[in-house]
């Protein structure tokens, strides 16, 4: 171990690989992995490992489509095998809805270019996926390019491919401390020495929560159980020579993949559990938390049903295991306002399916001052101090766990974690008939109406259009007055010194992103604008 480094990663699971692996492609050499145990002592040694294009966000199921890609060309570069089983998959509808949206889905897919998905009916999932049973089923959105990977195989190709590229990984050696240098950098203080680094990325997954609060700051994550089983040998898959495909059933709250000639069963039970909530153990890492199923038998009864041949089917083994979440199930990427030089990459519940993408952006953000792609709805910077407080984390953790594979609606307000901050006129506004929405804290008000009006979600126009109509009609006719607590003015100082830093230098080439030039903060609730977006705004004195 050197005493400095450009970079230093903290956390050895696919993760932290993944950027160490981009960081060292982007042309970064001295930079080092460290890790507390081994590679994927965390939650990678145990994931499911599946991997599949669906996602709700485009930009997000773009970095999905990347990570599958980059799956092949790490094995090929490294040389360690990652397992890929390209099996296709295949998302499950049995209720109106679902379907609709399944629907929509494919058509999102289509603008963006993903020509590897279509629509099937029952008949074709029958055919798919000969054990399932399609009673209820209206029909699914199958994809060529899903399947299942070897976790531990594909962290050990990311680190193995990095240090092929100059990179360095060291294990055994648990980062005990961060303190900030007044150059910008920071001490890195470890179990076996102490290192200056210029720059330090939190990848520690289930010790993200720790790694965080040695620089000060609290991240809005939280490690929760989750449980999958293995069973034994199915007949009826023994001199099968076609494997199955990765099965999610949206309303049974499972996914489904083979096992050699078994099958895997997943669950995200809407009974959830939360572990450790300031983080998992600093001795923990290869073992499994007790199986409670109780708990699940709700959605393993879905799950039998579905899979009739499970009833006559052995169970080999359960998993029941932790992985880290944040309070809308995306991941935290990016600068940390406040703290130059470190960056996070933590809450990537899915790992394997996006690990790829995050290492790529992260990489990118660190050496070209910002991602080629658009990552919004995975920057740290969505989430302020309100994100802070345990209770809030706890509640908007759970909530999306539970609705893991709960339909969601446009402009579906959800309850957890609200109220936390309310405009003055709070109290006024909910007399008056105000329903709420929620602006990343922020209480606002979407529209009023009478006390007995309930809002139905759904994915046409809502049942709320006629009274927005009113509302509008009403202001065109006469006056009305807007509630503008969420907007926030630029901190024309620090707005006004970057746009006259010299030449415009964004992207910054050749040299690391400056987040204090880069992300400033906003008056009132902390809403931050990239530099290039502010440069364009204010323009410099004489202009």
């Amino acid at each position: 171990m050197k005493a400095n480094y450009r970079a230093v990663v903290i956390g050895g699971g696919v993760v932290g690989a993944s950027v160490l692996y981009h960081l060292a492609k982007l042309g970064w050499r001295d930079i080092v992995l460290l890790e507390r145990e081994v590679l994927t002592a965390g939650s990678s040694w145990h994931a499911a490992g599946g991997f599949h294009a669906l996602n709700a966000d485009p930009n997000i199921a773009a970095l999905q489509a990347y990570t599958i890609d980059l799956l092949s060309e790490i094995e090929k570069e490294s040389g360690q095998s990652v397992g890929m089983h390209m099996t296709g998959g295949v998302s499950v509808a049995s209720a109106p809805e679902r379907w609709e949206w399944l629907q929509s889905a494919y058509r999102v897919f289509q603008t963006m270019g993903i020509e590897d998905v279509r629509l099937v009916g029952r008949d074709e999932i029958a055919e798919a996926c000969p054990i399932i049973s399609t009673d209820g089923v209206l029909g699914g959105l199958y994809a060529d390019r899903e399947g299942y990977i070897d976790p531990s195989g594909v962290a050990h190709a990311y680190a193995k491919a990095a240090k092929l590229r100059g990179a360095s990984v060291i294990e055994h050696n648990r980062v005990l401390d961060l303190q900030a240098r007044p150059d910008g950098g920071w001490t890195v203080v470890t179990e076996n020495g102490v290192i200056a680094a210029e720059h330090v990325v939190n990848a520690a997954g289930l010790w993200a929560k720790q790694v965080g609060r040695m620089a000060g700051l609290e991240l809005p994550v939280s490690p929760m159980e989750h449980h999958y089983l293995v069973t034994e040998a199915i007949p009826e898959l023994q001199n099968s020579k076609r494997e199955l495909p990765l099965v999610v059933d949206l309303e049974g709250f499972t996914y489904l993949r083979q096992e050699q000639k078994g099958v895997l069963l997943g669950i995200y039970e809407r009974n959830f559990r939360h572990w450790n909530m300031d983080g998992a153990p600093w001795d923990y890492g290869t073992e499994l938390i007790q199986e409670d199923i109780d708990r699940i038998s709700e959605e393993l009864a879905f799950g039998f049903d579905r899979y009739p041949v499970l009833a006559r089917t052995g169970i080999k083994r359960w998993v029941n295991s932790a992985f880290t979440f944040s309070p809308d199930g995306n991941p935290l990427v990016g600068p940390v306002r406040g703290l130059r030089n470190y960056w996070v990459a933590c809450g990537v519940m899915a790992g394997f399916l996006q690990g790829g993408g995050v290492g790529k952006a992260l990489a990118e953000w660190m050496v070209h001052g910002e991602p080629a792609s658009d990552i919004y709805g995975m920057d740290i910077a969505r989430y302020g101090t309100f994100a802070s407080n345990r209770e809030y984390i706890r509640q908007t953790t759970g909530q999306f766990y539970s609705r893991r594979f709960v339909m969601s609606y446009p402009n579906e307000q959800l309850p957890a974690g609200r109220p936390v901050k309310k405009p003055g006129a709070y109290r006024d506004m909910s007399d008056a008939g105000a329903r709420w929405g929620c602006s990343w804290g922020l209480e606002i008000p979407l529209y009023f109406a009478p006390p007995d009006f309930e809002e139905k979600p759904t994915l046409k126009r809502s049942n709320a259009f006629d009274i927005v109509g009113e509302e509008c009609r009403n202001l065109r006719r006469g006056t009305g007055l807007l509630d503008i607590s969420a907007f926030s003015r630029i901190a024309q100082r620090a707005a006004s010194q970057a746009c006259s830093d010299a030449e415009p230098r964004w992207p910054p080439q050749g040299r690391s992103h400056r987040p204090e030039l880069g992300r400033w903060n906003m008056v009132d609730h902390g809403i931050l604008l990239s530099a290039r977006m502010a440069h364009a705004m204010v323009r410099k004195p004489g202009d």
